[in-house]
């Protein structure tokens, strides 16, 4: 009996500090877990119920992109030592569990729609293309902590374009994400459209992220895609185009 009253004790007094906990707080866990590459700006409210801005940030921890965010706090999570919330994108189709404890974030059922310069963010060498088009993220159970992430995830890439291309859109595709902790692996592969690229590739702790990618152009585009993909990639012998990020 007393054990029971001791968890109970315990469990209301942590309520209580998350109830009264400025959201503020939520920003230097989110910059930590992430690496500086995401924070949680003009947070309002508590640590228990409340809104801000989560931004996507670059590899300098600077400029980045912006989404409207609110959360709820599941109580019986404060039993394991976590915090279990119900978090909610604007827009966004619905809302997904987002669960922190001290080191990590996890996320489940998640579906998150994003804008195509959220790739220039976090691969440099394609900011100046100014992409264009929608992105979406799903990701049925992934884990993310400093310098590791487990799970699966999917992004496509919807009506995807370029402000400097002379064809839009140049397509639909796919890039499939594994991680296993040591790595994320990466593979990409094309839905439709008049450009075709496939690509592999993996990012592992502590190491420069490594992809490369060919593309080859539907015959009645070449004409006007080939200087295009010349400015970012390297032209091969079988009229395919090779570009490579690292």
């Amino acid at each position: 009996m007393r054990g029971w009253l001791l968890a109970a004790g315990t469990c209301s007094y942590a309520a209580a500090l998350v109830a009264m906990a400025p959201a503020t707080l939520a920003d230097a866990a989110l910059q930590d877990a992430s690496g500086m590459r995401l924070r949680l700006a003009e947070a309002r409210g508590t640590l228990w119920s409340g809104s801000g801005q989560i931004e996507i940030r670059d590899a300098d921890g600077r400029k980045g992109l912006a989404k409207r965010v609110t959360w709820r706090l599941k109580p019986g999570s404060l039993l394991f030592a976590r915090l279990a919330y119900e978090v909610e994108l604007d827009p966004g189709p619905r809302s997904f569990p987002v669960t922190i404890s001290w080191s990590r974030i996890e996320l489940a059922d998640a579906d998150i729609s994003l804008p195509a310069a959220a790739l220039g963010l976090g691969v440099p060498r394609l900011a100046p293309l100014e992409l264009t088009g929608e992105m979406r993220l799903k990701a049925a159970s992934l884990s993310i902590e400093r310098g590791a992430a487990r799970g699966i995830a999917t992004l496509q890439w919807h009506a995807a374009g370029s402000a400097l291309a002379p064809v839009s859109p140049l397509g639909d595709y796919e890039l499939r994400l594994a991680g296993d902790g040591a790595a994320i692996r990466a593979t990409l592969h094309t839905l439709q459209g008049p450009l075709q690229i496939e690509g592999q590739g993996s990012w592992a702790n502590g190491r420069a992220p490594l992809f490369l990618a060919i593309a080859q152009i539907a015959p009645q585009s070449r004409q006007q895609l080939a200087p295009f993909l010349r400015m970012m990639a390297v032209e091969r012998g079988d009229g395919s185009f090779e570009l490579q990020l690292k």
